[in-house]
């Protein structure tokens, strides 16, 4: 049973933006320092420039994937990732980082309903592909709010949304 690919292994948390800068040697790259409830703000890299200005990053509250194994990212580690809603419509490719409730505080835990029980990993193990395995069932439904296998990503203040794409995968 400890095997078993089930949501409650992602250790997926609320993170508020608590600066966020573009990578010095990528243009496509931001560097974000994160607070996900942890002593220190977490520095997270990714790749949103071209998808979300700069302002709109800044201070937003994010959902934050927190238990991948760090990455190097152009020479910046990345310790944990910004899941969004992207889709591509023809040539456009649109990307937005899913929403928490606002009454969430940074560090709150985000659950799949019905997963609510069972601790996440402390390290996915990128060798059983834990998180592919998950994301490929993680999408937003046609009103918007973030699902895996059609059950809602929740908080204690309700579920999580996207602004405008509809049955959008998340990753």
């Amino acid at each position: 049973a400890a095997d078993e690919i089930l949501p409650h292994r992602l250790d997926i948390r609320v993170g508020k933006i608590v600066e966020v800068s573009k990578h010095p040697d990528a243009d496509a790259l931001y560097v974000e320092k994160i607070d996900v409830g942890d002593k220190e703000p977490r520095t997270i890299v990714s790749g949103l420039v071209q998808y979300v200005p700069i302002e709109e990053m800044q201070g937003r509250s994010v959902l934050v994937l927190c238990n991948l194994k760090p990455a190097k990212m152009r020479g910046i580690e990345s310790c944990g990732m910004v899941l969004c809603a992207s889709l591509e419509e023809g040539d456009v490719k649109k990307v937005e980082p899913l929403n928490p409730p606002s009454e969430c505080a940074a560090g709150e835990r985000v659950f799949v309903e019905g997963y609510e029980t069972g601790s996440p990993d402390d390290v996915l193990n990128p060798k059983k592909k834990i998180w592919d395995k998950l994301q490929v069932d993680l999408k937003t439904s046609s009103t918007c709010e973030a699902q895996w296998q059609s059950n809602p990503l929740v908080t204690k203040f309700g579920n999580v949304t996207c602004k405008s794409l509809k049955n959008a995968p998340i990753k």
